[in-house]
């Protein structure tokens, strides 16, 4: 069953999330959030894409600040995903319920260890 539904940046791109190192970015983020790797380019920065349930999310070496950027990933079930973050051995944080535009919404956070932070969450009635 289909887990990531949308993921939208929290400054400019979603696909070129700063990261230090191209490798570790793949293989960290392959092994904590089941993304597969579909892309990778070296010019003009070196650029992993990866994805999962049609869900986009790159990476890429260009000087950004990874602790002042990360996304917001919408999953059909934030329970699910959690739990199996957490399988993973990921630390997740600030389970609680949100309130934006009249809808309410599970959210949790994830702080990778790049330092990119991820805001994935569910719609509730």
């Amino acid at each position: 069953m289909k887990l990531f539904e949308a993921a939208f940046p929290f400054a400019d791109d979603v696909l070129a999330l700063p990261v230090a190192d191209i490798d570790n970015a793949a293989e960290y983020y392959a092994k904590a959030f089941g993304l597969t790797e579909i892309e990778r380019h070296e010019n003009p920065v070196p650029t992993v894409i990866m994805e999962r349930d049609g869900t986009r999310i790159g990476f890429a070496v260009n000087g950004g600040d990874p602790t002042q950027d990360g996304a917001a990933i919408r999953v059909t079930d934030a329970q699910r995903a959690k739990d199996e973050f957490e399988a993973n051995g990921v630390e997740t944080g600030n389970w609680r319920v949100d309130e934006r535009d009249g809808q309410k919404l599970q959210v949790f956070f994830v702080v990778a260890p790049d330092g990119l932070c991820y805001y994935f969450h569910q719609t509730i009635d």
